[in-house]
């Protein structure tokens, strides 16, 4: 007899009868039926389609005398814990035949239907056992989606102790060298040169600890669908400029050569340029980080047809084909020497992507291998040039006032974030008081009478909301600038402070820029 080569599914019934012809019956019959059957010449052919996958068996037990019996019983102890194929045999005995006692002794799931049957019942009795197969599946379906969920849960178990670990390195690598600077100014005079470098040391290694906080905070912001997007038409090249600024530290630091390629006509998106800063400064903080000294970071801007492309090309360590798409998963790195653990919190191209598809477009990683440098390639949809500048292009490009002496009450339960502030505010020429709870703040307005109130919220007592609904009611201040001060940055949380009175929301740590920035449009 010939054997069929078709491919055997989850529901189709091997079958093995008397003789051919019985067999091309019955796989007649059960087609009538809707069931597909296949026809095996004997146990052996039976036991080698076993592992294709199958729904039930249909045989007599003349078949049983076949010498491929044995071979049999071995495909069927090789199933998965899951799988207990059901076996249909046909006897004409009225006692159990020998053969239907040995299947029955040796099989573990054997139905017995005696012979003659009618074509009714025997349809019935295949229907039902290949229902009962269906459930086998279904609960070997369940099992491997358990397994699987199991192993994620392991490897982001693994994942995550691998990041409290880095977290609490990283966190010590910018603390270290800000605590020996501080100790060093206490030794050196501020005019020689060694403070100096400190200070922009110091400066540099804030810096990246204030990136590391922002970054965590954006992942759980954008997790949770707080961030709401700023949109508006920008050119990707003064982007792309402003990020540069960000990491230019990092990249002198690391002694790298950075050529910037910018086509001449502008190259405009609709988003939030300072959103698309941070991927592009990702971007490049992630390829300075694994380039070594000396190494090359090339970055591209220009228009393609419908989009704009960014791109950011090093020398460096390359990826791995295989992880090409895993540099995307959160706390994902690249090792690039097998004594060295790479540095940062592998979070920085997760937010990448998670910020570029909340502004519609796609980035991609590409590289020939370890050693071989990468690419990544960012792409947004590309918007046609406006006659017109916009407002806010022109804000940004508009001329900053000149600077007057403002009276500024300073409001914070942080003493040493308070008594900072009013040092930097006081070195600008502004005229400043210093309070450290909300109560007393407000009996001080009434007598400095401030222009200009950075308040911080989450004080003791009296908190900063319950300052500025105060100092909203009193009309004496109605023109009063109030500047909230918060280490929460949510979308929630800036939509609270604009309903208390605030005008500026200001993130912890803030920064001299965006408090001289607020102070310069007045």
């Amino acid at each position: 007899m010939s054997t069929e080569t078709d491919r055997i599914d989850d529901g189709c019934v091997l079958i093995v009868a008397p003789t051919r012809r019985d067999g091309e019956i019955t796989r007649a019959l059960l087609a009538q039926a809707g069931v597909d059957g296949r026809v095996c010449s004997g146990l052996k052919e039976l036991a080698d389609r076993l592992d294709a996958g199958i729904g039930t068996v249909l045989l007599t037990d003349h078949a049983l005398v076949d010498d491929g019996f044995s071979a049999l019983l071995a495909a069927l102890g090789r199933q998965a814990e899951w799988s207990d194929v059901p076996v249909l045999m046909l006897t004409q005995d009225r006692d159990q035949s020998p053969p239907a006692a040995r299947a029955l002794e040796a099989m573990t799931n054997v139905t017995l239907l005696d012979r003659p049957i009618s074509t009714r019942a025997m349809v019935s009795a295949v229907q039902s056992a290949l229902r009962a197969r269906r459930r086998q599946y279904q609960i070997r379906d369940q099992i491997v989606e358990q397994m699987r969920a199991e192993q994620a849960l392991r490897d982001a178990d693994r994942r995550k102790d691998e990041f409290l670990a880095t977290l609490a390195h990283e966190l010590r690598n910018p603390l270290a060298p800000i605590r020996t600077g501080l100790e060093v100014l206490t030794r050196v005079r501020p005019d020689e040169p060694q403070a100096s470098r400190v200070l922009a040391m110091m400066q540099r290694q804030l810096g990246q600890l204030i990136k590391l906080i922002n970054d965590l905070l954006d992942v759980s912001r954008i997790a949770t669908g707080k961030v709401a997007l700023l949109r508006e038409r920008v050119d990707l090249r003064s982007v792309v400029d402003t990020a540069l600024e960000g990491t230019q530290p990092f990249v002198d630091a690391a002694q790298l050569q950075v050529h910037v390629a910018r086509p001449d006509q502008p190259v405009w998106v609709v988003g939030d340029a300072s959103r698309l800063a941070q991927v592009i400064s990702n971007l490049v903080h992630n390829a300075a980080k694994y380039t070594p000294k000396g190494g090359r970071i090339r970055i591209s801007s220009q228009r393609e047809g419908t989009e704009a492309v960014v791109r950011v090309v090093d020398n460096g360590a390359g990826i791995p084909t295989d992880m090409l798409e895993q540099v995307f998963e959160m706390f994902t790195q690249v090792r690039r020497e097998r004594e060295r653990a790479p540095e940062g919190l592998g979070i920085g191209l997760s937010l990448v992507r998670r910020l570029v598809d909340l502004h519609g477009g796609s980035v991609r990683a590409d590289s020939a291998g370890l050693g071989a440098g990468s690419t990544f390639t960012l792409r947004l949809p590309a918007v046609e040039p406006a006659a017109a500048v916009s407002p806010n292009e022109s804000t940004r490009n508009g001329d900053v006032r000149a600077r007057r002496r403002i009276r500024v009450l300073v409001v914070d339960d942080n003493v040493d974030a308070a008594d900072a502030l009013a040092i930097h505010l006081q070195l600008s020429g502004h005229e400043t008081r210093t309070e450290y709870s909300g109560a007393v703040a407000l009996r001080v307005a009434r007598e400095f009478q401030p222009e200009v109130v950075f308040c911080d919220i989450g004080m003791a007592g009296m908190d900063g909301h319950e300052v500025a609904a105060c100092l909203r009611a009193d009309r004496r201040y109605a023109s009063t600038v109030l500047v909230a001060l918060t280490g929460w940055g949510g979308e929630d949380d800036r939509r609270r402070t604009r309903s208390t009175g605030f005008d500026f929301h200001l993130v912890k740590p803030v920064s001299a820029e965006a408090v001289d920035e607020i102070l310069a449009r007045l």
